[in-house]
């Protein structure tokens, strides 16, 4: 139930999961067409992919509002280790000219899920980059599971978001822009690996 009094469906999660469904297939499908782990050529587009993504949303994890709300939000940025695993690799960072402005609450929400989101699938992406000879240590950081594990990390941010108070108008702003995070996302696998 929202602070308003209206009724939404049970949780948060399972709206966001049901308003971006279709675009997330579109994202892991268009991902995995693209081959990133055919060669360490198409990794390193890949890196370039995930670091603009996680430039965009640097400001999220950064945000003193917003670590309150989600208590170990500060130690789940992964733009160092997109960074360290690129400097592994002999690559430069990406030029971007996009700049990362904070968002409202709502939909820094629907952004944060996205992008926590895709942590969990990057255990099948690990065990592919494996196989060009990285690893957690080396040039795979940013794909490294959590000491506590995938699964109870993945739980522990989504219970601490189901739990943040919004009205029914703030809790349909964030599930729209779970939708705009994976169309941001969709836009960046074509720009870096199409």
């Amino acid at each position: 139930m929202s602070v308003d009094g209206d009724v939404l469906a049970p949780s948060r999660i399972l709206r966001f999961r049901a308003a971006s469904s279709a675009l997330h297939q579109r994202v892991d499908d268009s991902v995995m067409q693209a081959a990133p782990f055919a060669s360490r050529e198409n990794y390193a587009r890949f890196l370039r992919f995930q670091y603009r993504l996680h430039l965009r949303v640097a400001p999220l994890y950064a945000a003193a509002e917003l670590q309150a709300l989600l208590p170990d939000l500060a130690s789940r940025a992964r733009l160092s280790r997109v960074e360290n695993d690129l400097l592994d690799l002999g690559l430069v960072r990406p030029e971007v000219a996009e700049s990362a402005p904070m968002l409202p609450l709502p939909e820094a929400l629907g952004w944060l899920y996205v992008v926590e989101g895709s942590n969990m699938g990057a255990a099948f992406l690990l065990k592919a980059a494996i196989k060009l000879d990285l690893s957690e240590d080396f040039g795979a950081r940013h794909l490294a599971a959590h000491p506590e594990g995938r699964g109870l990390h993945w739980r522990r941010f989504t219970e601490a978001l189901d739990a943040i108070p919004l009205t029914t108008e703030e809790d349909r702003r964030a599930e729209a822009a779970t939708v705009s995070a994976f169309s941001h996302v969709l836009d960046l696998v074509r720009e870096e690996l199409a």
